[in-house]
């Protein structure tokens, strides 16, 4: 069973300037939305994956199919989805002619599939699903969606064990790692030793590995 978790945040937060420091030859960027990395990615070795250049570790795409087949077929040991919500909200904008209940069934459905497909991925894979956030009913902040049709039937963070917030402090870029009682937040006891960690995806996944004694490359 792969390792899957989520980082929430809003826009502007930090979450895509986080993948800065991860090893693009053992990482695959799946873009639900394509656009340009927050940082020099080409010259870091990111790129985009094409007939053109098959070596690439960028994919784009909103599909959960092709995301699911993409996921079960490379070789790479981190992978990360971006801007996750657009799985869900490019099939409802592409859908929303349609009437009736169905369509929100079946995206609720496939952003369940694409989290079940990660989770069971070998035991050394680690996901990062990367979503923005919307405060709900009750003024927690949460992993935005298309609202009650979609969160009555499935609560996404709680397929997962580990959920990092990424924020702004005193204009710094950071993870929470610590549930506040208004939030989705939370991590394996003694993962995190600290409230707040940088803002940094790699350092992430080594706390991770480490704590699940996953072995990563040298």
């Amino acid at each position: 069973m792969a390792t899957v978790s989520f980082i929430l945040g809003k826009s502007g937060a930090g979450k895509s300037t986080s993948l800065r420091n991860l090893q693009p030859s053992s990482t695959l960027l799946i873009q639900a939305l394509r656009k340009a990395l927050p940082f020099k990615g080409k010259a870091l070795g990111w790129d985009y994956l094409g007939r053109e250049n098959p070596k690439g570790n960028i994919l784009v795409s909103d599909h959960a199919e092709s995301i699911i087949k993409a996921m079960q077929k490379t070789q790479r040991k981190v992978i990360v989805v971006d801007d996750f919500q657009y799985t869900m909200a490019n099939e409802f904008m592409r859908r929303v002619d349609e009437k009736g209940y169905d369509k929100f069934n079946d995206i609720g459905r496939r952003a369940w599939d694409i989290i079940n497909a990660a989770a069971a991925l070998p035991d050394d894979v680690r996901v990062f699903i990367m979503s923005h956030t919307e405060e709900s009913d009750d003024g927690r902040t949460k992993c935005k969606t298309l609202g009650k049709m979609l969160d009555d039937k499935v609560c996404l963070e709680g397929m997962v064990t580990i959920v990092l917030q990424a924020d702004v402090v005193d204009r710094e870029n950071v993870f929470i790692t610590k549930n506040n009682g208004r939030t989705t937040v939370k991590a394996p006891m003694g993962m995190f030793a600290d409230d707040m960690v940088p803002n940094d995806l790699a350092a992430v996944d080594a706390a991770i590995c480490d704590y699940y004694e996953i072995n990563m490359p040298a």
